[in-house]
């Protein structure tokens, strides 16, 4: 069992002739992802990868039935992609872009809500990892290989922190159910909360490891859901905690503007709401192996 991707989903990506669509659509055909054909506009008619390639979204998914795709399209031209596949019908859309002017994204949300919340795509991105359910299927960039089919969901902001959690975890024998990359920028598609929410409702999910970062009030808002929802134990991580204020670090959407956007604040806040905080990004294997031995001796 997964969230939001499995061996079964069907996959369209955009951008797909270009030569990073192509590098990142040849490793997700290889790990096994049910890919079935691309996008690229004006090569419709084409074959890439063994696969169709279409002009237009809606032929892509009218031809294949896909009810997901990832964005490999360029900055100024990936936020009309994003909006072509949520008319096209597209359930959830990875955008993988980094870069996306943030007037780009504002536009991309408030299209989006002309659908209603249950018909309405899922976006995950942009600037983000994508996701991968180990064993199954990748949606993004991820080096597949070190990810274990297990118990544990991983939802991060940061692509690499999210790598080294995996890494750790298979090290202790620790798999994975699924892992999702939300994305750095300070207006993206999916926040914690709403993974954490997926997470809460997948029954082979146990735990779940949440990687935040300085800056935005997502942290918070998770945390807030984790002690009045989760029945499942979140184990945390908060990268900055030597940042200074108003310095941007690394994303976009890293940097400190307003009280609780601080690593040390975010880390009071969930300490608070009951969360286990990891303290630092060595110690992922270990914190995650103690919270499910206690799991387990509950059980």
């Amino acid at each position: 069992m997964s969230i939001l991707l499995n061996r079964e989903t069907k996959v369209i990506v955009q951008g797909y002739t270009g030569r990073i669509g192509s590098f990142h659509a040849e490793e997700m055909i290889e790990y096994g992802t049910n890919v079935v054909g691309g996008v690229t506009p004006g090569k419709g008619g084409t074959i890439h990868l063994d696969r169709p390639v279409f002009n237009t979204m809606k032929g892509a998914v009218q031809e294949t039935g896909a009810t997901a795709s990832i964005v490999f399209v360029p900055p100024p031209f990936a936020a009309d992609s994003i909006m072509e596949a949520a008319d096209a019908g597209i359930k959830t859309c990875v955008c993988i872009t980094d870069g996306i002017p943030a007037q780009d994204m504002i536009r991309v949300k408030r299209y989006m809500r002309r659908y209603r919340r249950e018909e309405r795509m899922q976006l995950i991105g942009p600037n983000c990892a994508g996701m991968i359910t180990p064993g199954e299927g990748m949606m993004g960039i991820m080096p597949g290989h070190i990810y274990m089919p297990g118990r544990v969901g991983i939802v991060g902001r940061s692509g690499t922190l999210g790598y080294e959690a995996a890494s750790q975890m298979k090290a202790l024998g620790i798999g994975v159910s699924t892992s999702v990359g939300i994305g750095g920028d300070p207006i993206n598609g999916s926040s914690f909360k709403d993974m954490l929410e997926l997470f809460e409702q997948d029954p082979d999910t146990d735990a779940v490891v949440m990687i935040g970062e300085i800056g935005g009030p997502q942290e918070a808002e998770a945390a807030a859901y984790a002690r009045d929802h989760m029945s499942k134990p979140v184990i945390a991580y908060i990268a900055g905690l030597s940042a200074p204020k108003g310095r941007r670090m690394g994303h976009a959407g890293a940097i400190i503007s307003a009280f609780g956007e601080s690593a040390q604040e975010k880390v009071e806040i969930l300490k608070e709401a009951g969360v286990t905080v990891v303290p630092s990004p060595a110690e992922f294997g270990p914190v995650v192996a103690d919270v499910l031995a206690g799991l387990q001796k509950a059980a």
